[in-house]
């Protein structure tokens, strides 16, 4: 069974879905705590059935339009015993110069892996579910994790991002890299 395969059967919408084409809509909070608790709970839901079957040892993240639900939101799990980052109505404010490159993957199209250009470091300003904006700096790995998750929100793949003439490759090619970095799946 293809990766992408196994993902579409643990609830993960896959590449050429509408929904992962268009910018999520925000909630209103404090209004719609209780609509953006229910599906941040569906959030960790698919990141446990998903778990079960891959393991993520660099961390993992999933957006409310992969499973379905054109809402702001995002979970993270960085890598460790770290706990969950929840992103609602994340907007990043400020981006570094410096940047890297590294291997990307997605639930949404789990067959390849992808070399992606990201900035070292991202701020970002999210709303919690009392209604108060909190801004928080990430920086190298998790700074990938939360810029690729807020990139689904709005409505775009890591490819969006790939440098000009760069193709992802089969994940099968890429295991072959040996490269110490992929993020959303290994």
């Amino acid at each position: 069974m293809r990766p992408s395969q196994r993902m579409r059967d643990l609830g993960v919408v896959q590449h050429g879905a509408s929904i992962l084409a268009e910018p999520a809509r925000a909630f209103d909070l404090p209004a719609e705590h209780d609509e953006a608790e229910r599906i941040t709970d569906e959030l960790f839901a698919a990141m446990d059935r998903i778990g079960q079957v891959h393991p993520f040892a660099k961390g993992m993240g999933i957006a409310a339009p992969q499973i379905g639900i054109a809402r702001a939101a995002a979970v993270v799990q960085p890598p460790g015993d770290a706990p969950a980052i929840i992103l609602l109505n994340p907007r990043i404010t400020d981006r570094s110069n410096e940047t890297d490159e590294q291997y990307e993957g997605c639930l949404s199209f789990f067959d390849v892996r992808g070399l992606v250009p990201r900035p070292l470091k991202v701020t970002v300003e999210t709303t919690a579910l009392a209604g108060e904006t909190v801004t928080i700096v990430y920086e190298r790995g998790l700074a990938r994790l939360i810029h690729h998750e807020i990139d689904h929100l709005d409505g775009l793949l890591y490819t969006a991002r790939m440098r000009t003439g760069v193709e992802p490759i089969p994940v099968e090619e890429y295991r072959q890299t040996g490269s110490a970095w992929v993020y959303e799946g290994a």
